[in-house]
């Protein structure tokens, strides 16, 4: 089907503040100065049409890379060579970047990269695209061009692979995990039955794929506004187990998703990809929490984070004391208490939909002790204990941690005074110089 007969533009982007901001026109006008077309294309010209933000600017042209990046140098501005093998460069104007890619087709794949040669037609750029939502493209002036019925697919939430689906997937295996974050993000039920059968049937050549490009999807589709239902969808169809085989939680999951997005208003708690990846998996200690962000790829940070969100050192729930509510903010700090309390009460809520009048209430005080929490700072150090008298060695640490504990034990509210009197009982009730058991 002939989507654009005669090159005829089908559609017209309104005015977008991001498309007239003066350094945006100043990469067009280079591209353009002699007469040569350039057009925004793919996920700026997407997300236009259905007003959400646009984040990244693309560009697309018939011009060869380096042709591109004399003219921009000849502007005055910033060419970076970010991929001339695959004609990307990067131009910088105004601390904004834009990526800009001659207009290709592809010569060779092997399902993870791709020999691409450069052209001057359009259409033969827009069809070896993976989706017909991004293959769109479009002029300075709005004029929008589709040659693969994106504008319709993208209106109905469909999304679909441009031709047929296998043959777009054996391009670049990433598809199939790329179909599932886009109709997370774009798509209505029910799912396209063909790119759904083409995802099953190649789900085993995920593991093929870079561990890094795996995690980039998969955290992207948690990050969806409805991240259970898309897993679920996974699940069915034989590609979850495939990437994530620890993947046991779904409830727990869509729980998550409706405290974060739906049930609270507050400002500390929103959509968080990481934690609601904690939610899903199930793994028998942190040392295996650690070892699956350590197979994603993710950062040290995170991989410690994961450890404790997968194998909590303790569950906060509407139960627990003031005291000991105060002593998990000290160990753990208000951002890890949090998702603590989210993901216990997630847990809880998928074993049990309809909790009793009034535990909300309950659920959000330790929400709101995160957030109001101002932080604790023990007030003896090791000199404090020498200073009462005990000889330098093991006992001062055996000491600290005696006052340590006691001072958590009510709340981590005790000055210094109060815990150096505290010290000074201990000492003095102790002749043989050990602490008593309260130690630990």
């Amino acid at each position: 089907m002939l989507l654009n007969p005669d090159g005829a533009p089908l559609g017209k982007l309104p005015p977008q503040a991001w498309m007239t901001r003066p350094a945006t026109r100043a990469v067009m006008d280079a591209l353009t100065a002699e007469g040569d077309a350039a057009r925004f294309i793919g996920g700026c010209v997407r997300d236009a049409l259905v007003d959400r933000p646009v984040k990244d600017i693309d560009i697309a042209t018939p011009l060869s890379p380096e042709t591109v990046m004399a003219r921009l140098e000849a502007a005055g501005l910033k060419a970076v060579p970010t991929g001339l093998r695959h004609g990307t460069v990067t131009a910088v104007a105004d601390g904004q970047p834009a990526e800009i890619t001659t207009l290709r087709r592809d010569v060779r794949t092997d399902g993870r990269r791709a020999e691409v040669a450069f052209t001057d037609d359009w259409e033969a750029d827009a069809r070896r695209r993976d989706f017909t939502m991004n293959a769109l493209s479009a002029t300075i002036d709005g004029d929008v061009y589709d040659y693969t019925d994106g504008l319709a697919d993208l209106s109905a939430g469909r999304v679909r692979f441009i031709g047929p689906p296998e043959d777009r997937i054996r391009e670049d295996y990433l598809r199939i995990l790329r179909f599932f974050r886009f109709f997370a993000h774009y798509g209505r039920s029910p799912a396209d039955p063909a790119a759904l059968t083409a995802c099953r049937r190649l789900a085993d050549h995920l593991t093929t794929l870079a561990a890094e490009r795996i995690r980039d999807e998969l955290l992207r589709i948690l990050d969806s506004p409805d991240p259970g239902s898309v897993v679920k969808l996974m699940q069915g169809e034989g590609v979850l187990p495939v990437i994530l085989p620890e993947a046991a939680h779904v409830d727990r999951l869509r729980m998550l998703a409706w405290l974060e997005t739906s049930a609270l208003n507050m400002a500390s708690v929103g959509p968080d990809p990481l934690r609601r990846l904690a939610a899903l998996v199930a793994v028998p200690d942190a040392e295996a929490g650690e070892a699956l962000g350590g197979r994603l790829r993710l950062s040290r940070a995170w991989r410690r984070r994961l450890a404790t969100l997968t194998a909590p050192p303790v569950e906060p729930g509407p139960e627990m004391p003031g005291n000991e509510r105060r002593r998990w903010l000290y160990r753990l700090g208000a951002d890890r208490f949090r998702d603590l309390v989210l993901l216990t009460w997630a847990a809880r809520r998928a074993l049990d939909p309809g909790p009793a009048s009034g535990t909300a209430d309950a659920w959000t005080a330790l929400l709101t002790a995160a957030d109001t929490w101002e932080g604790a700072a023990f007030p003896l150090r090791g000199r404090d204990v020498t200073e009462a008298g005990v000889p330098r060695g093991p006992a001062v640490g055996r000491y600290l941690n005696a006052v340590k504990a006691w001072w958590e034990d009510g709340g981590c509210r005790a000055d210094r005074a109060a815990c150096l009197d505290y010290l000074a009982t201990l000492v003095a009730d102790d002749s043989e110089g050990a602490p008593p058991c309260n130690s630990s």
